[in-house]
């Protein structure tokens, strides 16, 4: 068994959903809130609100249930274990300098 963590171990599945749910949720409550779902419309209004409000709701958990992911695969499991000892901007000690 290696000691370096894999994708899988640095990102589970279930936490990649659990965010993406989360972000539709709050998407879905300030869409229907801000077409007017929660007040005294006639039901058609309402019904459209809450319809707009899911298919926003939809698009957000798609848009960033495939942006975490992609933003996941730029991550080498083996940079999460180092520890970085300098500043992050500044070139490498072993670098020259382009004037």
């Amino acid at each position: 068994m290696t000691d370096k963590p894999t994708r899988r171990a640095l990102m589970r599945p279930v936490q990649l959903l659990a965010i993406a749910f989360g972000s539709a949720v709050f998407a879905l409550l300030v869409g229907a809130m801000s077409m007017g779902a929660f007040t005294q419309q006639p039901i058609e209004v309402i019904s459209q609100a809450w319809t707009v409000a899911s298919i926003i709701a939809g698009i957000v958990f798609i848009v960033v249930l495939l942006v975490v992911a992609m933003l996941l695969l730029v991550v080498d499991p083996a940079d999460v274990t180092k520890t970085i000892d300098r500043p992050v901007l500044l070139p490498d000690e072993d670098e020259p300098e382009a004037k």
